[in-house]
């Protein structure tokens, strides 16, 4: 029986086109290296808040989501210039791909620098205290968020290795690399607790310093090893391309705006309607509840360029199969997070003990939530890289309107759940756009906006 079964999974990973053998690669490794990732990450929330506090670290998790916004500062250009090296790379055209990825460092970086200069100058007008819901005189809030945004916009250059490895097919690859800071963080907070007094500044340098520590070294060893035929060089700089990057990724910085305000808003949402201790449990629930996501976004990432790939090739036949097998895999983790919300009780009494309280019905709307993320980020994914956009743009302008008015409405009525309602009503909506969009794509019968 074991042989037979041995004999299964080899053949699983030896049969099959060149791209479903790197992509089958990839997510096996990915699973491996994400269970541990996943594992790292557990254990670090329980040791951050003895470190700190419950406040401290809501207020620290809403800091983190409102420096996250600025994520919107590449206009796209991280997700066109993943489209464009993945097609350049099928087309074996390496000088454009190594002039694509040199224009896309030099804007991030003039951006990322102009950005720091700018909030040098507004950082000390913001009363962050108000911003956050909390009064703590005796920290210096804006001096830790100024080092926050600089470790950011050092993160936000540095991390085009990710795209890059991304558009190459090598989602194991950054798996690895985000694993690495993620020990560092975790293995430098563990030894604060040990040595040092709780500290909201030193959490944020090591869980903001760290990572991007991380990316530095390996794009340093990377472009200088296999990835040199498409190393940044100031040689292959064309700001002509910069056009071709932003056609693109005009639309991929909506887009991200849209993502932005659905998924990083609700933590400023809850501190300001209930307080940042508020946050914590939310955010203990979502974690917990995150491994679908973790489990679907390691099985889908490594498809985005592959479906680009294969939509420059016409290879229809292998997008149909794979869109079909992506959807299997929804309902089977969906089912293993249906057995995990039931168990959730013993779970976080185990994980966090008593420190925080968590109501089922939070758990039951972070359920709905993420499962409704997951099924629309399986048919984005897809859409991403064949390049048909356009009715994203749509979607999620509309969430860009609705979704704060409506999280502060429903979290007036009903709390934490209510907020977590609003993302849970827009999911539902997209899940039935983006699904009859990737349907009439796959079988060339998309036209209008269907099809843009």
């Amino acid at each position: 029986m074991m042989k037979q079964l041995s004999g299964v999974i080899r053949n699983y990973f030896i049969k099959g086109s060149e791209r479903s053998l790197t992509v089958k690669r990839n997510v096996l490794y990915s699973f491996l290296i994400k269970g541990l990732s996943v594992l790292v990450g557990f254990v670090i929330v329980p040791i951050t808040i003895g470190y700190i506090n419950k406040v401290q670290y809501g207020m620290w998790l809403t800091l983190s989501s409102i420096i996250g916004w600025f994520s919107f500062m590449d206009i796209g250009l991280g997700n066109g210039l993943r489209n464009k090296l993945a097609t350049a790379i099928a087309l074996d055209d390496y000088d454009n791909a190594k002039k694509y990825v040199s224009t896309t460092y030099v804007l991030v970086m003039a951006i990322a620098v102009l950005a720091a200069l700018i909030f040098s100058f507004i950082n000390p007008h913001i009363n962050w205290n108000k911003v956050l819901n909390v009064n703590e005189p005796g920290l210096n809030l804006g001096f830790i968020v100024q080092w926050l945004f600089y470790l950011f916009c050092v993160q936000f250059i540095v991390q085009l290795i990710n795209v890059v490895l991304t558009a190459r097919q090598e989602s194991a690859s950054v798996s690895f690399i985000l694993f690495l800071g993620q020990m560092g963080s975790a293995t430098a907070i563990f030894l604060l607790s040990r040595f040092t007094e709780g500290s909201l500044f030193y959490l944020v340098l090591v869980l903001t310093g760290l990572p991007p520590l991380v990316l530095l070294i390996a794009g340093f060893f990377l472009y200088s090893g296999r990835l040199k035929a498409i190393a940044p060089s100031f040689k292959y700089i064309d700001l002509s391309n910069a056009r071709q990057l932003l056609g693109l990724g005009g639309f991929f910085f909506v887009i991200q705006l849209g993502v932005i305000v659905l998924y990083q808003t609700s933590n400023i949402i809850i501190t300001q309607l209930m307080g940042p201790e508020e946050v914590t449990t939310f955010n203990i629930a979502y974690k917990l509840f995150s491994v679908v996501t973790i489990l679907l976004t390691i099985a889908i990432t490594p498809f985005w360029s592959a479906f680009t790939d294969a939509y420059a090739k016409d290879d229809f036949v292998w997008i149909r199969s794979v869109v079909k097998k992506i959807r299997k895999f929804w309902m089977i983790v969906s089912l293993g997070a249906a057995m995990l919300l039931l168990i959730s009780p013993v779970v976080y009494k185990l994980w966090i003990g008593d420190a925080v309280s968590i109501p089922f019905s939070l758990s039951m709307v972070v359920f709905f939530n993420v499962l409704g993320n997951a099924w629309v980020a399986s048919h984005c994914y897809f859409l991403n890289g064949v390049g048909k956009i356009r009715l994203q743009l749509v979607m999620y302008l509309i969430c860009i309107v609705v979704n704060i008015p409506l999280s502060i409405f429903l979290g007036r009525i009903w709390g934490i759940q209510g907020v977590v309602m609003s993302n849970i009503l827009i999911h539902l909506l997209m899940s039935v756009v983006f699904y009859i969009q990737t349907e009439k794509i796959i079988n060339k019968n998309a036209t209008g906006i269907w099809n843009k």
